[in-house]
């Protein structure tokens, strides 16, 4: 039985016009959103191949009034710009030559050729734009009801083709997969684990974050220490303390974060955690909430003024982390201290440290108090003058 794709967003009038303007007997769809279709999942992305050159797509593009970029013409992508979002429109292609990190192509017209340079079974799915027919080359179909990630071909080839590919089969293993998982696959993974040496530092950590932002990656980080994987990327992480963060996270109904993930497989180090955020080329603020987390000590204390200090993001880290209930921040806002320097001057306090250290212990007393309103501010004002006369 031939299998098709149904899905509302093939019926989007702004995607019918986009196949019209390219031809429909020149273009496919393919990778996730055929995959995610088939599987009843949202479909975020959605992906063309094509047999025509990328001046080709242009000129079509253009002569229908479709805006569209040329985001990538060196490996034969363009982008038109629609009303629901981009669509990727990428020449069909194969490679010519590859070292691990980049690879030289050269265009094709052949769909099974372009199928074979893919990575993943059930990532090389093309579907007719008119009739729905998907076009199976390499077994993706019953590999997406079996849950089974594997490499198309020799997977040790694809992975020397491409180096990261070895981390985007952990995060689509975390993703779409089950236990046992290929074994073939995971074999090639430990072997070339350490051509994963050879990469940039920021696509090991981008693909590291979007591993640990899925819903439960904790399984397959065990699985990559196991292997010997995750030594390469992260000598220092501690697996079970992520499993034990993602529990937490589960049962108080609060959403995956990747950072927070990362902080927990971490030791509470937090010159290391700044060499992780350095190494993983990660943003400034990145770093500093990576480091925040790891100055946590054996107590978070009391949630709201955790959070008044920290920030909400940095004391959901340290709660979550320490299996802490967090539910009091639920919902609440952090207040902002109603109080300033210039008010205490005004009440006969000459301007200087005095000032800094009277109201650094009202808002030490406001914040004990659980943030009481703002009289009861002026109140506790009141005491610590009445305090510095004695």
């Amino acid at each position: 039985m031939t299998e098709r794709l149904d899905a509302d967003w093939l019926r989007r009038p702004e995607i019918r016009r986009l196949i019209a303007t390219l031809g429909p007997e020149n273009a496919r769809f393919v990778g996730g959103a055929v995959r995610d279709t088939l599987l009843g999942l949202p479909v975020k992305d959605i992906d063309m191949a094509t047999t025509l050159l990328p001046d080709a797509v242009i000129a079509r593009l253009d002569a229908a009034g479709i805006r569209n970029v040329p985001t990538g013409l060196d490996h034969g992508t363009v982008t038109a710009i629609l009303p629901s979002g981009s669509v990727e429109i990428t020449t069909l292609r194969h490679d010519v030559s590859t070292d691990g990190r980049r690879a030289t192509i050269a265009f094709a017209s052949d769909w099974r050729e372009d199928a074979a340079r893919r990575d993943f079974t059930i990532n090389a799915l093309y579907a007719d734009p008119e009739s729905g027919e998907v076009f199976d080359y390499f077994g993706g179909l019953p590999d997406l009801a079996g849950r089974t990630v594997r490499f198309i071909g020799d997977a040790r080839q694809r992975i020397r083709e491409d180096h990261l590919r070895i981390l985007r089969y952990f995060r689509f293993q975390a993703r779409f997969g089950t236990q046992p998982a290929d074994k073939t696959s995971e074999e090639a993974c430990t072997e070339l684990a350490a051509t994963l040496k050879g990469l940039s530092r920021e696509r090991v950590g981008m693909e590291t974050l979007n591993l640990l932002g899925l819903p439960d990656p904790a399984p397959t980080v065990h699985r990559m220490a196991e292997l010997g994987v995750l030594a390469v990327i992260l000598p220092e992480a501690d697996p079970q303390a992520l499993s034990a963060l993602v529990a937490a996270e589960k049962r108080q109904g609060i959403a995956p974060d990747p950072i927070r993930r990362l902080a927990a497989l971490l030791p509470p180090q937090v010159p290391l955690a700044e060499q992780v955020a350095a190494r993983f080329r990660m943003s400034g603020a990145q770093k500093k909430r990576l480091a925040t987390a790891a100055a946590r000590g054996d107590e978070c204390g009391e949630p709201r003024a955790l959070a008044y200090r920290l920030g909400m993001d940095g004391a959901l880290d340290r709660l979550l982390i320490a299996g802490a209930d967090a539910s009091s921040l639920t919902g609440w806002e952090i207040p902002r201290f109603p109080l300033k320097g210039g008010e205490i001057v005004a009440r006969g306090v000459g301007a200087g440290p005095e000032v800094a250290r009277i109201l650094r212990r009202v808002e030490d007393r406001w914040i004990a108090e659980g943030f009481p309103d703002r009289e009861r501010v002026t109140a506790i004002l009141d005491a610590e003058l009445a305090d510095r006369l004695r």
